[in-house]
């Protein structure tokens, strides 16, 4: 009933345990076992395939957690009834397409794997990642005795990982010790905390227009006042920053200084100056999001470092570069206000889990972190320019080319210039393909024919034959 020969040694690309596990999830696909039908003990099997009980009861182990076996008291393991599996074959239901939501969005969209291009996402290939070094900081981490991650760990986030974070804004400019850095699960997560640090219900808060889709989302929950200021190829709009301090008592101004999401676009130093003088005049916190810093090619404004962690706080975080799955950022500035972050994370969710600061650390620690980035950097430059060459053929106008990042805003042309892309968004779903409408990035959510691509998901042939098809480009 189990097709099992084990593979050892050079042949074995999995482990034992799991060479088991998908021997068993095989055979209840294939139905040849059925609900209810005992599976061999775990002696019998050990002694049937020449492999460990060990290795046998892990499998079995694995198999009750994934919801495949049941396991019952003097009756050993059972096939679980087909209404508890919990990995069901993805050809088991048909595809369909989700509709373009503010859930979807803010929830749904992080756990549908379904949808084949994903030109709308946020984030690296699973292949661009640096699989060997989280694959090598995890076995780290499973050898570190339980007793040393047995408590909550400290409010301020793992000490080694802050200090290697320190060490590395150090390199940027930016002199500030393992005290001036608060541990936070991303940087959407520490944007949430500095809000609640910072701000109260009913204040002003100045955002750029466009603006990272998360962001508005928070600072709408928080029951604060948005200003938008318009995003420029060199930053802000510092003009239209003037007036609104003439008209309106802003608490706090939220910029994404580096590869802004959706912009692609990165703050100039003369901008930066600009923006951190301006502040200081009218007495305003600058909240600096600069989650894509490792990603651009060249030099950069940390406003952190110009303003000496004074008014400034600069969040970054991993999800980028290691893995959207490793909820790991940090905050870091002035160390009387990280003191009353760190009040507030522990009062709305305790500590950060050590386990992935660990692993981060341990990633950024093992010698080939410097390596990976780099060569995500170049693999995103030649997609910069695979996907702007389209761009250009198709007749979509594009906001600015950056070269580097993950992200080009372009506005659609054809018969959808001034049309808006939500409806043509909605279309591409039922294509199996992911877009990014403009009015995810606009504080008023008004519809607006621009669309966010990210260059390391847009270069299917596909998304540009159904552009073409959907009239959205130029080109015939």
């Amino acid at each position: 009933m189990i097709a099992f020969s084990p593979a050892r040694g050079a042949d074995a690309s999995v482990t034992l345990v799991q060479q088991l596990v998908d021997a068993v999830t095989t055979a209840i696909e294939q139905q040849r076992l059925g609900p209810g039908m005992a599976l061999p003990s775990i002696r019998d099997c050990a002694r049937e395939h020449g492999i460990s009980t060990f290795t046998v009861s892990a499998a079995y182990q694995r198999l009750v957690s994934q919801g495949w076996l049941i396991a019952r008291p003097g009756a050993g393991y059972r096939v679980a009834p087909k209404r508890t599996v919990g990995a069901l074959p993805p050809t088991a239901t048909p595809w369909e397409a989700p509709r373009v939501s503010s859930g979807w969005l803010l929830s749904d969209i992080f756990a549908d794997h379904s949808i084949p291009i994903k030109a709308g996402c946020g984030w690296l290939p699973g292949e661009w990642l640096n699989e060997t070094g989280m694959h090598h900081a995890l076995r780290q981490i499973a050898r570190v005795p339980a007793t040393q991650m047995a408590g909550y760990g400290h409010p301020y986030g793992y000490a080694p990982l802050r200090e290697a974070i320190a060490a590395s804004l150090a390199t940027a400019g930016m002199a500030v010790d393992a005290q001036q850095l608060v541990l936070t699960q991303g940087v959407t997560h520490g944007l949430d905390l500095v809000a609640r640090t910072l701000l109260r219900p009913g204040d002003t808060v100045i955002v750029e227009q466009p603006c990272y889709t998360n962001l508005l989302q928070l600072l709408r929950l928080s029951g604060l006042r948005i200003v938008t200021v318009a995003r420029t190829a060199a930053g802000l709009d510092i003009d239209a920053l003037t007036r609104i301090g003439a008209l309106h008592e802003a608490r706090a101004l939220f910029v994404n200084t580096v590869l802004q999401n959706p912009t692609g676009s990165s703050v100039t130093m003369a901008n930066a100056f600009r923006i951190l003088q301006w502040a200081e005049q009218h007495g305003v916190w600058v909240i600096e999001d600069g989650i894509s810093r490792e990603l651009s090619d060249g030099p950069t404004p940390l406003l952190g470092a110009l303003d000496g962690a004074q008014r400034v706080l600069s969040l970054g975080g991993f999800s980028k570069t290691i893995s959207p799955s490793v909820r790991v950022g940090y905050i870091a500035g002035h160390r009387d206000v990280l003191r009353d972050v760190a009040r507030t994370k522990m009062a709305v969710g305790l500590t950060s889990p050590e386990i992935m600061e660990r692993v981060v650390h341990r990633v950024l620690t093992d010698g080939h972190y410097s390596a990976h980035v780099a060569h995500a950097r170049e693999r995103l430059t030649l997609a910069h320019a695979e996907v702007g060459r389209r761009m250009h053929e198709c007749g979509l106008a594009l906001w600015g080319e950056p070269q580097s990042g993950l992200f080009l805003w372009a506005r659609l042309g054809g018969r959808w210039r001034g049309q808006g892309a939500k409806a043509l968004a909605e279309q591409a779903l039922q294509a199996g393909i992911w877009l990014a409408p403009g009015a995810y990035f606009e504080a008023s959510e008004a519809d607006t024919d621009w669309v966010r691509f990210n260059v390391a998901y847009s270069e299917s042939p596909a998304l540009w034959d159904f552009l073409r098809r959907a009239g959205a480009t130029g080109a015939p």
